[in-house]
């Protein structure tokens, strides 16, 4: 059998936001290798039988480094059994999948990428918050909120000033006071609309909205942590009520009786 390994975007983490192509990749995986963020609601929906290896990484902990990930799923590979390598979000988005995908090109192995979606998509649905809206964003960026090996960040903070431009902060709650005052000091105003979002999409999901001036002590002090999207522009100061409460799995039926009327 040739190798071959799927590299699925698993979502926010609401099994209901898996794609469908997604959903059929994981029920008929032999080995599943998956973050630390991705659900257990999700894992659950894979075969029983199925072997579950965690590779998550944490901020300033990584028990299983890049490399070996890489070196375990040409391993798996070769076995010739289905291997699912399962990630949060999207894997092409902060997700090192890019570097998957090489490593397994370069050993020969077939992959195939099963697109998710990713954290900045979810948290600002389940929010109610466009991204993108006129008259107030033209674009969105997504920003990572650690480097590669805890590295200093450094990132156009001029361009990511740019107050028409939405930006998602991916994994930024131990870097928030940093790009804030960078952000600051190269001109985006103080008083910019800031969104948090722990465990978006999930039924734990927190939000939390301030300021780019008082975001960092006001994560402190309701004591935020990973995983956490912040969204930074106008468009987090949107109030579109209606949308914020989590309501979707009660909305099934209604929609269905309505379709049957």
């Amino acid at each position: 059998m040739r190798a071959k390994v799927f590299l699925v975007g698993a979502g926010p983490g609401d099994p209901d936001l898996l794609t469908i192509k997604a959903a059929r990749t994981i029920a008929i995986a032999d080995v599943i290798v998956h973050d630390r963020l991705v659900s257990d609601a999700i894992l659950d929906t894979a075969p029983a039988v199925a072997a579950r290896i965690c590779v998550g990484k944490q901020p300033r902990r990584h028990p299983v480094p890049q490399d070996e990930i890489n070196a375990l799923l040409v391993r798996l590979a070769r076995t010739g059994l289905t291997i699912v390598r399962l990630k949060g979000g999207d894997p092409f988005i902060f997700g090192r999948g890019g570097e998957e995908a090489e490593v397994l090109a370069e050993a020969g192995i077939a992959f195939e990428v099963i697109p998710g979606i990713t954290a900045a998509q979810g948290c600002a649905a389940a929010a109610g918050v466009p991204l993108t809206h006129r008259g107030l964003a033209t674009g969105v960026r997504y920003v990572t909120g650690h480097c590669r090996e805890d590295a200093p960040l450094d990132l156009d903070w001029s361009g990511l000033a740019d107050p028409g431009t939405t930006l998602v902060l991916y994994m930024g709650v131990a870097q928030i006071r940093q790009i804030a005052a960078r952000l600051i000091e190269h001109g985006m105003p103080a008083n910019m609309p800031v969104l948090a979002v722990a465990n978006g999409t999930r039924s734990d999901e927190r939000r939390l909205a301030s300021t780019l001036l008082g975001i960092a002590d006001a994560v402190t002090a309701d004591g935020l942590a990973n995983p956490v999207s912040f969204i930074i522009g106008d468009v987090a100061g949107r109030d579109l009520a209606v949308a914020t409460e989590r309501a979707v799995p009660h909305l099934v039926e209604p929609v269905r009786e309505v379709a049957h009327a």
